[in-house]
């Protein structure tokens, strides 16, 4: 496999799709072999469906295990579709049993038992489908080295280098007593510098970060990055080791999350959404936030219809209400995307929000201050009308502080009744800034209305 700059991937795929169309099958795998894996799985993922079932059969087993481990979980699911069982069973042989369980769990029942039957290595897949796919269970691999307590670290040497563990295997090595219980760890590092007579029992650390078959994937990535360890040992309710999740699985878990959460705070709610998901589905996953978000609108401009005759008398104040609103969901934005985060990381809980409540009504309040001074200060010397800055700038203080409150609670609220903290939320407080900043300044402006002249 000759290296290729990632800029020379489009080039490549190019190539490929000029020689399909021209028959040339093996020139396109040729062109294929040339890509790293991960560059290939991009360009395969590129092609037609047709084009994509036309080469995946011809691809030796090892090579399409690597590229059915490299694509996405959905189109890995499509490719596999076009192997015959028993070939699509050499291939999940080939490949870490957590991948292989990704992509049986997607067949149809049938076609994955039909799998399973042809597959060598089915109990180890077999054990991680009863798991949920967003849970510890369902993310580890049962591709990992258990040692027994006893074990010398001269015999664990002969073992690894007998066995040859893949290059997916963990660094960690886990000492389980005869029912194989989790009771330590052993770091590679520390098995090579012990005197060969060392038991395993005596280097080990018993103090094991671990998780449970149903800890949820958010939790295992917040564990592994609190602690800062490159696997955790999944153990069941009795202790008994069942996996291990890496650093690999969880990058991929802090990806996912991210690009959930990012989705969410947009109203998209679908995050397997991309820009080449076909319309109708993109329509049917977008459209309802959108109709929300015309219901909340509306609701802002029922606000703004009961000062009606306040706009009617002066009528500059319709082009300045939009600044309070403005300023109110710019803050909020701030605010929310901070709290979602922080709820996220576990740095934010239930039962101490009120420190972190506080601070972004204290913040709200400054910003708004100095936010509010400002443009009270423009408003006058553009206009001249010292009571009309002083509306403006009274308007963007209360809209801030409202801004930091809401922007922190909803949130909370929403996960205290178990919804993702990032649904919902920015249509609810956009709805509370524009609707609050409205009646605000719309208000503060009927109050002082002789003075507007």
């Amino acid at each position: 496999m000759t290296s290729l700059d990632p800029a020379q991937i489009d080039p490549t795929l190019e190539k490929i799709r000029a020689a399909l169309e021209g028959g040339r099958l093996e020139e396109a795998m040729q062109e294929l072999a040339r890509l790293r894996p991960a560059d290939r799985a991009e360009a395969f993922s590129d092609l037609t469906d047709s084009d994509q079932a036309s080469l995946l059969p011809r691809f030796p087993i090892p090579a399409a295990a690597d590229l059915l481990t490299e694509l996405e979980e959905d189109d890995a699911a499509d490719a596999a579709e076009t192997l015959s069982s028993d070939r699509l069973a050499d291939v999940l042989d080939e490949m870490p049993p957590d991948d292989a369980a990704d992509i049986i769990r997607d067949l149809s029942p049938d076609r994955a038992a039909e799998v399973l039957a042809s597959m060598e290595d089915a109990e180890e897949v077999f054990p991680l489908l009863g798991h949920p796919d967003e849970s510890a269970g369902g993310l580890m691999t049962t591709d990992y080295i258990a040692l027994r307590r006893h074990t010398t670290a001269a015999q664990a040497i002969d073992f690894l280098r007998q066995t040859g563990p893949a290059s997916t295997t963990p660094y960690y090595l886990y000492a389980v007593d005869r029912d194989r219980k989790l009771i330590g760890v052993v770091g590679l590092r520390d098995l090579v510098a012990a005197p060969p007579d060392a038991t395993v029992e005596t280097i080990m650390k018993r103090d094991v970060i671990r998780a449970t078959t149903s800890t949820d994937q958010e939790e295992v990535a917040r564990l592994m990055t609190r602690y800062n360890v490159g696997a955790v040992p999944v153990v069941d309710d009795q202790g008994v080791l069942k996996g291990v999740v890496t650093y690999e699985d969880v990058l991929d878990v802090l990806v996912k999350e991210a690009t959930e959460d990012l989705y969410r705070l947009s109203n998209v709610s679908d995050a397997d959404l991309t820009i080449h998901s076909p319309v109708h589905i993109s329509v049917r996953r977008r459209l309802p936030w959108l109709l929300i978000n015309l219901l909340t609108a509306l609701f802002a401009s029922w606000v703004i219809s009961r000062f009606e005759s306040t706009i009617a008398r002066v009528a500059i104040l319709a082009a300045f209400q939009s600044v309070v609103a403005g300023m109110g969901g710019n803050a909020a934005t701030q605010t929310l995307a901070i709290m979602v985060r922080s709820i996220a990381l576990g740095n934010v809980r239930l039962r101490d929000a009120s420190g972190p409540l506080l601070r972004e009504l204290a913040t709200g309040l400054f910003n708004g201050i100095v936010v509010g001074v400002a443009a009270g200060l423009g408003l006058y010397l553009w206009k001249g009308n010292p009571w009309l800055g002083i509306i403006l700038g009274l308007a963007i203080v209360g809209n801030l502080v409202v801004a930091g409150l809401v922007g922190a609670f909803v949130p909370l609220a929403l996960k205290s009744v178990r919804l993702d903290p990032a649904l919902a939320s920015s249509v609810i407080v956009t709805t509370f800034t524009d609707c609050i900043g409205f009646a605000l300044f719309l208000g503060l402006a009927t109050v002082f209305l002789p003075r507007l002249g």
